[in-house]
């Protein structure tokens, strides 16, 4: 996103959704795992996907590192090393599925449950997250395939995987704010979905609300806009039912006390992904571009802001030489900001990159590349207004406190015992 220069921060790239794969299996071995945990069923299936994670990650090492994939994001092309994963891959995965095929058996199920309840919304879970696992491994790994076969050479990108894996995440988002609230073994769906009108109100609000504020784009960025409003509102219904807000005062300091840290990490981890969904959904469907050659004092209309050139200039660095643009951004006709995209060339390594200049709001991202010169006084300059930018980093980041908060929790740390007020003798 800062580096490479082309104004976003995911292109579907193989080895992008390399790291994405046991991402997604691990996020349904999670959940899966809570079953395990407070009912004691699909043992079985927890352990297969564990396995599968664990393949995953190796199988996205295979692809950075044996050289098979082409992209900016592979760090090394050693056909040894390849191999050298390749047999690692087939012993650890190979072995962990013979013995589980072996065992699997031995894994008797737990409780029963009925269609509506937690159980049944976690394994739905669990099926949509490796359903788009699988969906993604697909087109990560059929270009390869049919390459290996002598067939044609093909890409598959970002439209197969709008097609595909974004309508399986719309259920898996309405999901997200029922489940939680559902319970064990069999819950009454009708009553849920009373006490998440408020969430209601807030999604339909928000979805209103961008599209009537948006003035071009895909009509089904408002809808995605409303899920996630409907998903953190959901969330924080969630936790206020568990502590009893507005309900009984005196109970619910005591409540939040007592809740364990995992109830509070769930909460900020689905409250960061809906966090995180609209600042996708703000750089991709409202983005607004601007590509061309620039001069001294050219000022370009993008957006509501209005982007002055002054030119640019060489530098050294200390390990490289650079070339830095100048670019004012006017509002209104006053000055909001200066730019100072840069680009270096190193030496040593006859390599070159990209130093984007990013302003960065809580409502808009301003984005600017410097590019190639013409020779006669103008550049190439890339411009980008990204809507909610920085609601997407901030999104994962509430995600990853989310699971440090839920890691923390004393039930995940083995062996802690719990501490024992001192025996007071009797006089």
């Amino acid at each position: 996103y800062e580096v490479l220069g082309w104004g976003g921060y995911w292109a579907w790239d193989p080895v992008e959704n390399a790291s994405l794969l046991p991402w997604l299996s691990g996020t349904a071995l999670l959940h899966c795992a809570i079953v395990v945990e407070k009912r004691d069923a699909l043992k079985g299936w927890t352990v297969l996907l564990a396995i599968l994670t664990f393949a995953m990650s190796l199988l996205g090492t295979f692809l950075v590192r044996s050289g098979v994939l082409t992209s900016v994001h592979t760090f090394a092309s050693d056909p040894e090393r390849g191999l050298y994963i390749l047999a690692l891959f087939v012993v650890a995965v190979g072995g962990a599925l013979a013995l589980y095929a072996a065992r699997a058996p031995a894994l008797k199920g737990g409780g029963l449950f009925q269609p509506i309840s937690r159980e049944a919304a976690l394994l739905l879970n669990n099926l949509l997250l490796c359903t788009a696992c699988a969906t993604v491994l697909l087109g990560t790994l059929y270009p390869l395939f049919l390459d290996g076969v002598g067939g044609a050479t093909v890409s598959v990108g970002p439209p197969y995987y709008n097609a595909t894996f974004v309508p399986l995440m719309v259920p898996l988002l309405a999901l997200m704010a029922v489940g939680p609230m559902l319970a064990w073994k069999r819950a009454d769906l009708a009553g849920v979905l009373g006490r998440l009108g408020l969430a209601l109100v807030a999604g339909l609000a928000a979805a209103l609300a961008a599209w009537r504020w948006q003035n071009a784009g895909p009509v089904l960025a408002p809808l995605g806009v409303g899920l996630a409003a409907w998903l953190f509102a959901g969330t924080l219904v969630e936790l206020a039912e568990r502590l009893a807000l507005f309900r009984r005062p005196g109970e619910s300091w005591r409540r939040a006390r007592q809740l364990p840290r995992a109830a509070y990490g769930m909460s900020l981890a689905h409250g960061g992904l809906a966090i995180a969904i609209v600042g996708m959904i703000g750089t991709t469907a409202w983005q607004s571009e601007s590509i061309r050659v620039m001069r001294p004092g050219d000022l370009v209309e993008l957006a509501g802001y209005a982007f002055r050139f002054d030119g640019a200039e060489k530098f050294a660095g200390p390990n490289y030489d650079g070339e830095r643009g100048r670019i004012v951004v006017l509002r209104d006709g006053r000055a909001v900001v200066e730019l100072r995209p840069e680009k270096r060339f190193y030496p040593v390594q006859e390599t070159s990159t990209t130093e984007a200049a990013i302003h960065a709001t809580m409502l808009v991202g301003l984005y600017a590349v410097l590019g190639e010169s013409d020779g006669t006084g103008g550049w190439t300059v890339r411009i980008y207004t990204q809507p909610f930018a920085s609601w997407l980093w901030a999104g994962f980041a509430i995600m990853v406190l989310g699971g440090l908060v839920s890691l923390s929790d004393r039930r995940l740390r083995v062996g802690a015992p719990a501490r024992r007020r001192a025996a007071v003798p009797a006089e």
